[in-house]
C-alpha cells in the first residue's frame, strides 16, 4: 500500500514519519495529475503548494485550528488529505466536488472562496472570534503574491497588523525575481527569527535597555534601525514588519522538514507573523512547470505530453474578442486595453505583443481597473476594459460613482457572462444585468453571435460618448460568417421571425439562437409560430418596436442567462406596465433566485431550462 492510500484525515497523515512525507508528496502530485488530466482543472497552483499543504495539516490540528486558502483553487492538496480523495475523481462535475473549498462540502474547509485577496481578512475575523470566545487555536491564512495585488489583501494586512491579534499569514510566492532570496543565509536568518531563543533575546534587550531611563531609549531607537537596517538589506520584509507584522523567510515552500520546523516554532509566537515562502507553480510536473499560465487552469490534457485535448468548432467568444481588439488598435492609434490579473484569460495577449505600450495589466485590482481607466478616457484616450463577469462585481461602486455619474465612456467588456460550468457559483456571471441596468446612463448590451459581438464593441469605440458594456458567453461562438466591422444603432433591437401573434419571444445575448430554434419547433410541434426578437440592447431597450409588438400580441416571454430578480424581464414587465398594457401577460425566463452549482455549462442551461428543449417546454407550458 502506497502512503497516500492510508491517509484519509489529517490524523492519519500525523501517524507518519518526518522522512516519509516527501515521498508522500510525490504520490500526491502523481494522482493529482492523473486526476486532472481527465477532469480538467486548476493543476500548477495545487502542484506548487504540495509540500506546504502536508506542512500545514502535519503541524496543525484543523478543523479546529483554521487554515484559510486564499482563492482556494489551489487548494487540491487540502482536499485529498481530509477525507475526499476517493471522491477526487468527481472534481468540477455535476453532483460533484467544487473545485474550490466549500464550507458545506467539509468541515475542514473553513472558509470558501473563488475570488482572490480575501483570505487575511477572513483570518483575521476567525481570530478575533476566538480571543473574544477565549479559546485555543490556531488561525493561518496563505495568500500568493498575485492575490497580494488586491486591495482587499492590503486592507486585511492594514487591520491585522495595527489589532495585534495573533495570527500567521503565509505569503507564498512563486515569482521568479525573488527566488534569489532563497539561500543559506536566508535560511540561517529565518531559522534565528523564528527560534524562541531568539524571541526571548530579543525582549530581553528591549526590556533592559527600557530600565536604563533616558539614554536606554535611545539604545533602542539605535537597536531596532540595525535590526531593520539588517533586515532590509537581506529580505523584503519591511512593508509587513511596519504594518505590525513580524516577518520570517523566505524559506523554501518545496522542503518539508524545513517548513514543518518553521511552523511549529511560529505556532507558539502570540503575535501577527507573516511567513514567506519561495515555491514554484506547477512543481513536479515538467509541462506545468515550463508553461504555468497554461496550466493554472485547463481543460483535459493528454498527461504524458502536457498537450490539450483540443476540441473542433468555431473560435471562442475570448478570442473573437482578442482578435477584434487587436483590429480596432490598427485603425484607433490611441486605443488601450486595460485587465486586470487576466490577459489571456480574456483573450488580451496577442494585443499585448502587438501594442505594450497600449496594453496595462492592474493586478487583482477590478475597481482600481475603472478609475484608472476613465481617467485615461476623461484625457481622450479611447479605452477598453476586459474583465470576467463574475470579477466585475468587485468594482460596482467605481463604475456608479466613477464612470457613469462623470458621463465617462469607457468600454467594459465582460467575458464568462453567464453559466461558466465547471467553476461553479463563485463564478457564473448571472447579476451582471441586474445590477448594471439600475446604473443611469450606461449601455448594457449583449451580441447574439461573435459577429454582434465585433460590431458592438466597434460601434462603442467609434462614438467613443457613453459609458458602454458588453456581455458574452464563454466557450464557442456560434459560427457565423464574421465580415466587415458595422455600426449598431444604440437601443435597436433586431426582429428575426415575424410570427402569428400568439407570442412574442424576447431574447437576450446567448439565448438568442436557442429561442429561435425553440420558435421553429414551435411550429412543428405546436401549430404556433412566435415572434423573435434579438434584444441585443439591455439598456435602453427598444421603445417603439416593443410598444408596436405589443399591439398584436398578448403574451410575451423574456429568455435571458441571468438572474431573474432585477433583471431584463423584470424591465421588460415594469415598462410593460407603465405604458398601460396591464392586461398583456409577461413570462420571465432566467436563472431562478438561488445560486448555481459546478458542471458542465451545457448540463446547467439544461436543468434550468435555457437550452432549446427547455424553451420550447416553456412555449408549450404557456399556450397551454
Amino acid at each position: 500500500m502506497n502512503l497516500l492510500e492510508q491517509i484519509d484525515s489529517p490524523d492519519d497523515l500525523k501517524k507518519l514519519r518526518i522522512r516519509q512525507l516527501p515521498l508522500l508528496a510525490k504520490e500526491m502530485r502523481e494522482f493529482i495529475i492523473d486526476i486532472i488530466s481527465n477532469t480538467g482543472g486548476h493543476l500548477a497552483p495545487s502542484l506548487g503548494v504540495i509540500e506546504l499543504t502536508i506542512a500545514l495539516l502535519y503541524v496543525y490540528y484543523p478543523p479546529d485550528d483554521k487554515i484559510i486558502w486564499d482563492v482556494s483553487h489551489q487548494a487540491y492538496g487540502h482536499k485529498v488529505l481530509t477525507g475526499r480523495r476517493e471522491r477526487m475523481k468527481t472534481i468540477r462535475q455535476l453532483d460533484g466536488l467544487s473545485g474550490f473549498l466549500k464550507r458545506a462540502e467539509s468541515p475542514y474547509d473553513s472558509w470558501g472562496a473563488g475570488h482572490a485577496s480575501t483570505s487575511i481578512s477572513a483570518a483575521l475575523g476567525f481570530a478575533v472570534a476566538r480571543d473574544l470566545a477565549k479559546e485555543e487555536l490556531n488561525v493561518a491564512a496563505v495568500i500568493g503574491d498575485g492575490s497580494l495585488t488586491g486591495g482587499l489583501a492590503l486592507e486585511g494586512l492594514n487591520n491585522a497588523g495595527a489589532s495585534g491579534t495573533e495570527m500567521l499569514v503565509i505569503l507564498n510566492d512563486n515569482a521568479m525575481s525573488i527566488s534569489k532570496n532563497v539561500g543559506a543565509l536566508a535560511n540561517y536568518l529565518t531559522e534565528i527569527e523564528a527560534s524562541p531563543q531568539y524571541q526571548r533575546l530579543k525582549a530581553d534587550i528591549w526590556n533592559l535597555f527600557g530600565k536604563a531611563g533616558g539614554i536606554g531609549k535611545h539604545f533602542r531607537i539605535i537597536a531596532r534601525k540595525l535590526e531593520d537596517s539588517l533586515k532590509n538589506l537581506i529580505v523584503p520584509g519591511m512593508l509587513f514588519e511596519q504594518m505590525g507584522f513580524e516577518y520570517y523567510g523566505p524559506v523554501d515552500g518545496h522542503d518539508i522538514p524545513k517548513l514543518i520546523s518553521v511552523l511549529r516554532e511560529l505556532r507558539e509566537l502570540k503575535k501577527p507573523k507573516l511567513l514567506h515562502i519561495i515555491t514554484q507553480k506547477g512543481k513536479g510536473y515538467t509541462p506545468a512547470e515550463r508553461d504555468a499560465t497554461t496550466f493554472h487552469g485547463l481543460g483535459k490534457f493528454d498527461q504524458k505530453s502536457g498537450e490539450p485535448l483540443k476540441k473542433d468548432g468555431p473560435p471562442s467568444y475570448t478570442k473573437v474578442f482578442g482578435d477584434t481588439v487587436v483590429e480596432l488598435g490598427e485603425r484607433y492609434l490611441d486605443l488601450v486595453a486595460i485587465t486586470a490579473a487576466m490577459e489571456i484569460g480574456t483573450g488580451l495577449s496577442k494585443f499585448r505583443k502587438l501594442y505594450p505600450e497600449r496594453f496595462f495589466d492592474v493586478g487583482i485590482a477590478e475597481a482600481h481597473s475603472m478609475v484608472f481607466g476613465g481617467a485615461l478616457v476623461a484625457q481622450g484616450i479611447r479605452t477598453i476594459a476586459a474583465l470576467y463577469s463574475s470579477f466585475m462585481q468587485r468594482a460596482f461602486d467605481p463604475v456608479i460613482h466613477d464612470i457613469a455619474l462623470q458621463k465617462i465612456p469607457l468600454v467594459i467588456a465582460m467575458d464568462r457572462a453567464g453559466i461558466v460550468g465547471e467553476d461553479g457559483p463563485t463564478h457564473h456571471g448571472v447579476f451582471d444585468i441586474a445590477y448594471l441596468r439600475l446604473v443611469p446612463g450606461i449601455i448594457v448590451s449583449a451580441p447574439k453571435d461573435e459577429a454582434e459581438l465585433r460590431n458592438l464593441l466597434f460601434t462603442a469605440v467609434k462614438r467613443f460618448s457613453e459609458p458602454w458594456t458588453i456581455r458574452y458567453p464563454r466557450g464557442c461562438s456560434i459560427g457565423v460568417k464574421m465580415g466587415s466591422l458595422m455600426e449598431i444603432q444604440p437601443g435597436k433591437w433586431e426582429l428575426l421571425q415575424k410570427g402569428d401573434g400568439s407570442m412574442l419571444l424576447l431574447a437576450v445575448g446567448s439565448m438568442v439562437y436557442p429561442a429561435l430554434e425553440a420558435a421553429k419547433k414551435a411550429e412543428d410541434k405546436l401549430g404556433l409560430k412566435p415572434t423573435v426578437v434579438n434584444c441585443r440592447f439591455i439598456k435602453p431597450i427598444d421603445e417603439e418596436l416593443l410598444l408596436e409588438l405589443l399591439e398584436t400580441h398578448d403574451i410575451a416571454l423574456t429568455i435571458e442567462e441571468g438572474t431573474i430578480l432585477g433583471g431584463f424581464g423584470e424591465g421588460i414587465a415594469a415598462f410593460v406596465q407603465k405604458k398601460g398594457f396591464a392586461q398583456k401577460r409577461i413570462v420571465i425566463h432566467g436563472i431562478p433566485d438561488r445560486f448555481i452549482l459546478h458542471g458542465t455549462r451545457q448540463e446547467l442551461l439544461e436543468i434550468l431550462g435555457l437550452d432549446c428543449a427547455g424553451i420550447l417546454d416553456k412555449i408549450s407550458e404557456i399556450a397551454g
